[in-house]
């Protein structure tokens, strides 16, 4: 009778735990049905000159300063470009997960521009199998013409591309960016206010905290023909808060209306800046 009892109260205990096991596991398999969203197919806002598909987080800032050195071309006399340098200084907001907002202002030409992304679509795992921003962009060149008076709207250029990405394997991630660049005054030996193109990029991971980057963009139609298509290879290393960005680039502007239609470095002729990015972000609302 005793080992009756127990074997009852074994069943009973039993028959409750192996139901409650299959429920698990049922709401288990209804999960990995879900979609899962794609993160971090960027690492950082930028690829290199250009910008990502990557936004912050709600409520984040980014405190981002870009250098560019001089083409190491000039040699020993000018330690490889170390001997000049360009500066950009950007602070940049997240007003939601998708919205992300940001100024700058750079020491060529005294540049300052500002630039709005948005998400419009988000690569998920059994859904949306790519990633998609809009990003335009708006600058004025503040460094004085004494022989030359311009208003403050024929200073002005723009630049809008939809940012197409796709995160293809853990370590694997591409991008192409079809391009436009209006300026609303150009020179007498420039063709056209506008340039079209598009540019391609990608991320390689190395490890956790390493990455290879590089970019390209073809602009057919150029503004000047004597300007060379920008090119960048890099080095993405991560280390805690910051993101730090080593790379080799012929553009020396900063700015989409600047790297897109203003270089005039031959990168295969040697005429290349050495330089980086540094991002420091930080949480300014919960």
């Amino acid at each position: 009778m005793k080992k009756l009892i127990q074997g009852l109260l074994f069943i009973m205990i039993a028959i409750p735990v192996m139901a409650q096991d299959d429920l698990l596991a049922m709401v288990e398999d209804e999960q990995s049905d879900q979609p899962t969203l794609v993160e971090a197919t960027f690492k950082g806002t930028r690829v290199i000159n250009g910008h990502s598909i990557e936004t912050r987080k709600k409520g984040v800032m980014d405190f981002i300063i870009s250098h560019r050195f001089g083409t190491i071309d000039g040699g020993s006399y000018e330690l490889f470009g170390l001997d000049n340098a360009t500066v950009r200084i950007g602070l940049e907001y997240a007003i939601t997960d998708r919205l992300y907002i940001g100024l700058g202002r750079s020491s060529f030409e005294k540049t300052i521009d500002g630039f709005v992304k948005y998400r419009l679509l988000r690569q998920m795992d059994g859904a949306m199998p790519i990633s998609v921003t809009w990003f335009s962009s708006m600058s004025i060149k503040t460094l004085r013409n004494p022989e030359l008076e311009l208003s403050f709207n024929e200073k002005l250029a723009s630049t809008n591309q939809l940012l197409i990405a796709k995160k293809i394997s853990p370590n694997v991630s591409v991008q192409i960016m079809p391009t436009w660049v209006h300026k609303n005054l150009i020179a007498e030996e420039d063709l056209t206010n506008d340039a079209f193109g598009v540019g391609i990029g990608g991320r390689v991971k190395l490890s956790p905290r390493l990455a290879v980057v590089a970019e390209y963009y073809y602009m057919a139609e150029k503004i000047n023909e004597d300007t060379f298509n920008p090119i960048a290879i890099g080095l993405d290393i991560e280390t805690g808060g910051h993101v730090f960005q080593l790379q080799f680039t012929n553009a020396t502007a900063m700015v989409p209306k600047g790297f897109l239609t203003e270089t005039n470095n031959d990168f295969f002729d040697g005429e290349i800046h050495f330089g980086f990015n540094i991002s420091r972000t930080f949480q300014i609302n919960e």
